[in-house]
């Protein structure tokens, strides 16, 4: 997977906005003004292709032992977010599209009623 794949996935689902919040190399993608998943440019530029994506805890276990390109969210908090190794481990370009699938219904479910209902009218 290349950056503009994972940037046009990512911004083709519904009410998707990216930003740059942090600082000028680390792309975070929302929806309705939460994040879903966020990388460094810096890790793309170095072939080292990392993406952190929140999980639901007992899949964020699983996934770790099965799958040696999945480790706890760098950065992050390590029970509800995941980091994602792409284009050099055993996590394949389907199933790291599964998992942005997974963390962007993940937020979209915890997201208010009346968020929801935006999101829906879009």
């Amino acid at each position: 997977m290349h950056i503009e794949q994972l940037r046009d996935f990512c911004i083709s689902k519904k009410g998707v906005t990216e930003h740059f919040p942090f600082d000028e190399v680390t792309l975070v993608f929302k929806v309705m003004d939460k994040m879903f998943l966020l990388t460094s440019l810096t890790s793309w530029e170095k072939v080292e292709a990392k993406i952190n994506l929140k999980c639901n805890p007992e899949k964020a276990i699983e996934l770790r032992e099965e799958f040696e390109g999945i480790t706890a969210g760098y950065h992050m908090s390590k029970k509800h977010w995941n980091t994602v190794l792409l284009n050099s481990s055993d996590v394949s370009d389907d199933l790291a599209k599964e998992l942005i699938n997974h963390s962007y219904d993940l937020v979209v479910k915890g997201l208010t009623k009346k968020l929801q209902k935006e999101l829906e009218e879009l």
